[in-house]
């Protein structure tokens, strides 16, 4: 009896007492067998491969573990055998077949079976990772628990990898081997050992105590090893079937037969074969069950994710293989349980496997009580948090639409539609393929137009109407065909309202973005955004050139048309716009009968411009003629004709306008006018230099009329700040291009340089006036051209030119004020601070449009401050906010901190620190808890930016500790009382846990140094001294990177923002204290050893250690050490520390001796067996259904198995485990 109760033995499992008296026993003989009859068709000739008939006790010669670490050839009469390392070696190499190993294997088993046992037993203790080796001696002399034991004292890994769990193609290929070895031992034995009930019986036995080992490696290997013995097992009992029938189909004719014609020694021959056949069959289905109920019942929601899968993907193929036997309600139960597993790994398994057994339409009728339990499951998984299961999943769903009698209902099926505008591409595409298929399952033939209708009407009803490229892009692999009928959709359109039933209205719209996504669907071949490019084929290719001809060929007669018919709708007309651009253009030009095509195209579009005032449709012309006035088309020089007059006509609308404008004469019919000139021609400025107009006067003169004023027209203000930007834009790009080498030409170009820089100077003192307008559409184009000029003309952007240097225009000090307060005041916008009136009538529409806005504002901003234009701790007012508004900002936020380490490591640490000095400095005295709290939160999102690489990070994050502990104990105006800032000293710590070692003892000798003699005591103080002195990160790591200093940047004063928010108190830091230097006396190695690293470890009795750690003052305290431990160094694994009330069970049965104790620590530090419980509680829960929770996450659930649960909680064990 081992520690837990269970007999245990190397030896043969009996298969007489049924599949549940799987157990080991010490010294197991069995009684002589009866001889079956012909045993000799299913046999070979040697005595040793016969069924056992005598009562010898067969029992493995182990080689004792004295003589060699390894398993030892022995010399046999005129052979040798085969040793476990040799056929671990050729299974890891993978040179040799794995047919010639296995046959070289029996060889040596039919000249010694218990030689060749043990080389088996080795070979499959060696394929768990373990350097242990079972020995003749062990065999004889000990109990296997004391075996186990001993094995799992000589694992002697220095990780917790094994071969099946290590990464790399040769481990996979290992694995591959070793599945084909054992399948290939089946087959090889299917005639004679596999009935002998000796050799696999003793495998199995050994696989069996593995399997129930708290060793990760021994469970995993020993489960796979015996999944692969039963599938191959299974298929064997397939065969036998197949021969059964057909010995029984042969006896029932011959019995048939009339007396006189019978052949009896036929008869007599084939009943013996049938006996044969059913008693084989029969062992076969006994050592199938002791498989299942004894390993697969057990492993199949064993801890580990990896077993858990290998049981439900080795029981998907039997439910497959033999249905007879296993396609039943006792074994579909367990795929239906797994359904709800917390792995994705699992869960894909699983749905896998159901695919294949609704793939038969034979094996639908007998799961028809499965479908029905378990189809709303199916149905909630279409949604599963992992794509690719999800993915399976519409599959699956689709074969049970197609396979069974009742299939999916409308409302079933409408959960799998939506999923065609899913962002991951493989879901979706299959999602459209289940919606392709299910609308064209009612007529085998279908017309295209009808299709179009379905479609239209699916669209109209899913109300995404913003996302017809998704639909198409879902669509393309199934209903490619119907997507590029361009006849079909053009016809529909020009269709009119007497010729027949046609579309309506909001259809024909429906149509028209269908179309055009088809279109650039076929052209580009790219998927929308947010979906993955996938690979193309030069087939592929090769049709995205027939189709682009053939639209152009289609539409450049057709396009005229259709911009006639819908040339008053404003979004027909956005769509219909974007159609020529892809085109191939130079299709114009090489027919002269497309000429007047051209022509059509060039008149409509200036028709349009004149009718439309909407800046889309504004912006989509100008696109187009930007396009078509390009010089690489020969018909660029009538496009240009065609848009200068149209140009030429605005710009004369407008200056006769503008003047009654600014003598404030003109009626609101003039300024209308005025503005909507303007509005175009800004729009045009985007894509051509219309610099020559000279239009940056009179909008610079309208944009001082407006301030003055402030009763200007909104758009004729926002027009008049574009067109002038532009304008600066354009001259720049002029300047940039002329290179002039004469006297007077330089002479010329540096009176232009000058002339420019005043327009400049000019303009953005215009545009910091509108920044405090209260108009929200005049303010915020303000900044966004503000925050592009700047970064055009900033001293980054000409230093590689130096004849543009003079062009360089950095921004005041009061420019920055205002773009900052801008950024606090309008960007980072508390939700209590809008009217609850105000949004409710603000629409969803409305409210993404403007957090699209703000995204581009803080973008731009932030390009200010990582390209130099703005200094590195103007960025302290984005920080501020990173916890805050993460949701929306948090992307944008964390790439510039990125970027702002990459720039200046130092100078971004203080930045951060800076930061939190000010929200501090902000909060009102006393701060509460709850203040404190979402400063911590803040700090603590912060620290994690850092990264995993402490050694580039440690100079950093010095000089933010020695930054905020100057901070802590600047000293008051009276010193007679405690700093005002120590409670800082509760923030900075959160940056404590990614300190090393060295540094820690550095910044607590400065912490003394710093602080007062009397102030250690105090409670901030206190704390921030335990963070530094938490050795849960004091852990040694191999060779790590160089350490990389950053040269210090030369610091500026950052201007006070005109901000309403910002009330510091007179504590508040500085600048000159946040750009001091490190100390010179911080010499810090980067470079440290690494303990060795075991995969085992003793759980025993530990003498109780001194106290070391302090009681926290807060329950924040010990959430900081948590923090701290939870942080793993890069230069390789450790292993945390783990008190001793962790663990769930003490250990027995080891004693806590000294001489034992002095014993044990002489081996390497090993992994003991922990407590099993009770074996009336394990056979209990054996036949009840598992309690199965719902996927929440990906993470292994805690206590899953009925043996692997009971273990320790630090995630190193986890791994073992």
């Amino acid at each position: 009896m081992n520690e837990w109760g269970n007999p245990v033995s190397l030896q043969p499992i009996s298969q007489n007492n049924g599949p549940c008296s799987i157990g080991w026993t010490n010294r197991l003989r069995r009684p002589p067998k009866r001889p079956r009859c012909n045993a000799a068709a299913y046999t070979t000739s040697s005595p040793s491969c016969s069924p056992l008939g005598h009562s010898t006790e067969l029992q493995p010669t182990l080689t004792p573990r004295e003589a060699s670490p390894r398993p030892v050839r022995r010399e046999n009469p005129g052979n040798q055998v085969i040793s476990a390392r040799e056929i671990y070696e050729a299974i890891c190499s993978g040179k040799t077949a794995t047919v010639t190993v296995v046959d070289d294997w029996l060889d040596s088993y039919k000249q010694d079976q218990k030689a060749g046992l043990l080389v088996l037993v080795n070979f499959i203790v060696q394929c768990c990772g373990c350097k242990g080796v079972v020995t003749r001696e062990m065999f004889d002399n000990m109990k296997n628990a004391d075996i186990i034991r001993t094995l799992t004292k000589e694992f002697n890994e220095d990780s917790a990898n094994y071969p099946l769990c290590s990464p790399g193609l040769q481990w996979k290929r290992f694995r591959e081997a070793l599945c084909e070895f054992m399948s290939s031992l089946v087959r090889s034995c299917q005639f004679s050992l596999l009935y002998d009930e000796y050799l696999f019986s003793s495998v199995l036995a050994l696989l069996t105590g593995l399997s129930d080992s708290q060793v990760r490696a021994f469970r995993h290997t020993s489960t796979l090893l015996a999944m692969k013995l039963m599938t191959a097992v299974v298929e064997v009992s397939v065969v036998l079937s197949v021969q059964l029938h057909t010995s029984q189909r042969r006896y029932n004719v011959e019995s048939s037969k009339q007396v006189q014609d019978r052949a009896t020694d036929r008869l007599e021959e084939l009943q013996a074969v049938i006996s044969e056949l059913q008693e084989h069959r029969e062992e076969l289905s006994s050592l199938a069950s002791s498989v299942f109920h004894g390993m697969f019942v057990h492993r199949y929601r064993d801890h580990v994710a990896e077993i858990r899968a290998v049981c439900i993907k080795e029981l998907g193929l039997w439910l497959k293989e033999s249905p007879e036997d296993f396609l039943s309600d006792s074994y579909l139960k367990y795929l239906g349980w797994t359904l709800h597993d917390k792995h994705s790994t699992v869960r894909l398994h699983c749905v896998q496997a159901l695919q294949g057994l609704y793939e038969e339409k034979d094996l639908t009728g007998r799961l028809e009580l499965f479908t029905s339990r378990f189809k709303g499951r199916m149905l909630e998984m279409v949604l599963d948090k992992d794509p690719d299961v999800a993915l399976e999943v519409v599959h699956l769903l689709f074969l049970v639409q197609q396979r069974t009698e009742e299939g999916l209902g409308e409302e079933e099926c409408a959960s799998v539609y939506s999923l065609v505008f899913a962002s991951h591409r493989g879901l979706a595409s299959a999602a459209g393929a289940f919606l392709y298929n299910k609308y064209a399952e009612t007529e085998v033939v279908r017309p295209k137009a009808a299709f179009l209708s379905i479609l239209i009407s699916f669209f109209l009803q899913s109300e995404f109407h913003e996302h017809g490229a998704y639909l198409v892009d879902s669509l393309w692999a199934v209903a490619g065909s119907e997507l590029r009928d361009w006849e079909t959709m053009t016809s529909l359109l020009l269709q009119e309202s007497g010729e027949g039933p046609g579309l309506t209205y909001q259809e024909e719209g429906i149509l028209l973005e269908l179309m055009v996504c088809a279109i650039r669907q076929a052209v580009e071949a790219t998927p929308p955004a947010g979906r993955a490019q996938s690979k193309r084929s030069i087939k592929d290719k090769r049709i995205q050139v027939q189709d682009k001809r053939r639209i152009t060929s289609h539409f450049i007669p057709s396009l005229p048309q259709l911009l006639t018919k819908y040339s008053a709708d404003v979004e027909k007309v956005n769509l219909l716009l974007s159609a020529p651009l892809f085109f191939d253009l130079d299709a114009y030009s090489s027919a002269g009968w497309l000429e007047k095509h051209l022509d059509l195209l060039l008149t409509q579009v200036c028709s349009i411009v004149e009718k439309h005032t909407e800046a889309g449709v504004l912006k989509a012309s100008a696109r187009l003629a930007s396009t078509l006035c390009s010089e690489s088309y020969t018909f660029s020089t009538r496009a240009n004709l065609v848009f200068s007059q149209l140009l030429d006509g605005l710009t004369e609308c407008f200056n006769s306008y503008v003047n009654d404008v600014l003598e404030g004469t003109a009626d609101e019919d003039d300024t209308y006018r005025a503005a909507t000139a303007l509005k175009k021609i800004a729009a045009f400025s985007s894509a051509r230099d219309l610099t020559g107009y000279r239009l940056f006067e009179p909008c610079l003169q309208l944009l001082k009329s407006g301030l003055e004023s402030s009763d200007l027209d909104k758009e004729l203000m926002v027009s008049a700040l574009t067109c002038a930007a532009f304008h600066l834009l354009w001259d720049r790009v002029a300047v940039t291009r002329s290179s002039p080498t004469e006297v007077l030409a330089l002479h010329h170009r540096c009176l232009e340089m000058k002339c420019l820089k005043k327009r400049l100077r000019s303009f953005c003192n215009m545009c910091q006036s509108c920044l405090t307008s209260y108009q929200a559409e005049i303010r915020d184009r303000s900044f966004e051209l503000l925050c592009d000029l700047l970064l055009i003309y900033g001293v980054g952007a000409v230093r590689s030119e130096p004849s543009l240097h003079p062009l360089a225009h950095p921004p005041s000090d009061t420019l920055r004020s205002e773009m900052a307060a801008f950024v606090l005041d309008y960007i980072f916008t508390d939700p209590e601070d809008v009217n609850p009136a105000d949004e409710e009538l603000e629409k969803e529409e409305v409210k993404i449009n403007s957090l699209q806005r703000k995204r581009n504002q803080l973008a731009g901003y932030c390009k200010l401050v990582l390209y130099g234009v703005l200094e590195l701790m103007a960025a302290t007012d984005v920080f501020k906010h990173y916890s805050k508004f993460y949701k929306d900002f948090g992307d944008i936020i964390k790439e510039t901190l990125s970027k702002s380490r990459l720039i200046s490591p130092v100078q971004s640490a203080k930045t951060v620190c800076l930061c939190l000095q000010q929200l501090f400095s902000e909060m009102m005295e006393p701060c509460t808890r709850k203040e404190l709290g979402e400063l911590r939160d803040l700090a603590k999102r912060l620290a994690m930016s850092f990264g995993i690489d402490l050694h580039r990070v440690r100079e950093p994050l010095v000089a933010l500790h020695m930054d905020g502990v100057r901070f802590a104990f600047r000293a008051p105006e009276n010193r007679q009382v405690p700093p005002p800032n120590m409670t800082f000293l509760v923030i900075l710590s959160e940056f404590s846990f990614k300190l090393l070692r060295q540094d820690r003892t550095q910044l607590t000798e400065f912490l003394k140094k710093e602080c007062p003699s009397a102030a250690l005591s105090w409670p901030p103080v206190a704390m921030y001294q335990r963070s530094l002195q938490t050795s849960s990160l004091s852990r040694s790591r191999e060779e790590g990177a160089a350490e990389e200093r950053s040269s210090h940047l030369s610091p500026r004063s950052t201007p006070v923002a005109k901000s309403r928010r910002l009330t510091p108190r007179g504590s508040c830091s500085s600048s000159s204290s946040i750009t001091r230097t490190l100390s010179d006396s911080s010499s810090i190695p980067s470079n440290l050893p690494t303990p060795v690293f075991t995969s085992t470890v003793v759980k025993q009795q530990r003498p109780q250690q001194s106290s070391s750690h302090l009681e926290a003052s807060d329950s924040e305290d010990s959430r900081a050490t948590s923090a701290s431990e939870d942080e793993f160094s890069n230069g390789g694994c450790q292993l945390r520390r783990v008190k001793a009330n962790l663990c769930r069970k003490p250990s027995v049965g080891v004693s806590g001796s000294t001489s034992h104790q002095h014993e044990l620590d002489s081996h390497f530090t090993l992994l003991s067996l922990i407590e099993e419980e009770k074996m009336e509680e394990e056979d209990a829960r054996d036949d009840e259904e598992p309690e199965i929770e719902d996927l929440d996450s990906d993470q292994d659930p805690g206590d899953n198995g009925p043996s692997s649960g009971q273990h320790t909680s630090t995630s190193f064990l986890e791994d073992l485990f």
